[in-house]
């Protein structure tokens, strides 16, 4: 009874149409599971993401389950989990790209998954990562550990939301470090991040976990930027 009161005055709604969801349906409708525009580059060996990295950092693999429009309901998605409070998309999310790359076996040997960090600001702030629960859910689906405290962002940085390209490149310069580079060595590592714009923080992560001797690096985002 209670329940239904609660649904009643509070229903819940999809995080990415903001229609009502069914009783037994959680955080993102099914008609939005299946218009989202996922990018099956995990399956189709597409090289969009190792694109826009190319000649600035070496990558075993990378992919992305979304692409992203400026005002479509993946943004709606990502600026839900970032600004509003719903880190359980993180989750649906990482559960949702997680049980294909299980399926694929370059992703089959990954041994270790780090999110790319907030610094301690904004995650005071924000209260939570939100690539935290999307890497851990991969990590399981993958078998591999799950590590936040091994890269950290050590500058403070306004939002990058409505940077111009270029400017989002000079600006992830020189903000990421080792916090210790035990664990890392001779590692295969699943970076993960929310959207790929310009590749500037993802490359200047990727830049400061190449100090660990004899590793490989591979990418997973929530989403590509069009």
């Amino acid at each position: 009874m209670l329940n239904h009161l609660v649904d009643l005055f509070f229903p819940k709604i999809c995080a990415a149409c903001q229609l009502q969801l069914p009783d037994n349906v959680e955080t993102i409708c099914l008609d939005c599971r299946h218009d989202l525009p996922v990018t099956n580059f995990h399956f189709t060996h597409d090289k969009s993401v190792k694109k826009v990295l190319y000649g600035r950092t070496k990558l075993e693999n990378a992919t992305a389950l979304f692409r992203f429009d400026k005002k479509s309901p993946v943004q709606e998605l990502i600026h839900n989990l970032k600004y509003r409070d719903q880190e359980n998309i993180g989750k649906v999310l990482g559960d949702w790209l997680g049980s294909e790359l299980q399926t694929i076996e370059a992703y089959q040997h990954i041994d270790l998954v780090i999110p790319v960090p907030l610094h301690k600001k904004k995650l005071k702030k924000r209260g939570y990562n939100q690539v935290s629960k999307f890497g851990e859910q991969i990590a399981k689906a993958l078998h591999a550990s799950y590590r936040e405290d091994l890269l950290l962002k050590i500058s403070s940085s306004e939002s990058q939301a409505h940077k111009k390209r270029f400017a989002r490149w000079q600006n992830n310069s020189e903000q990421f470090t080792l916090n210790y580079l035990e664990g890392l060595e001779n590692k295969h590592i699943l970076l993960v991040d929310d959207i790929i714009t310009t590749g500037a923080t993802l490359e200047s992560c990727a830049t400061v976990l190449n100090q660990a001797k004899n590793i490989k690096i591979s990418i997973a985002t929530m989403a590509i930027a069009s």
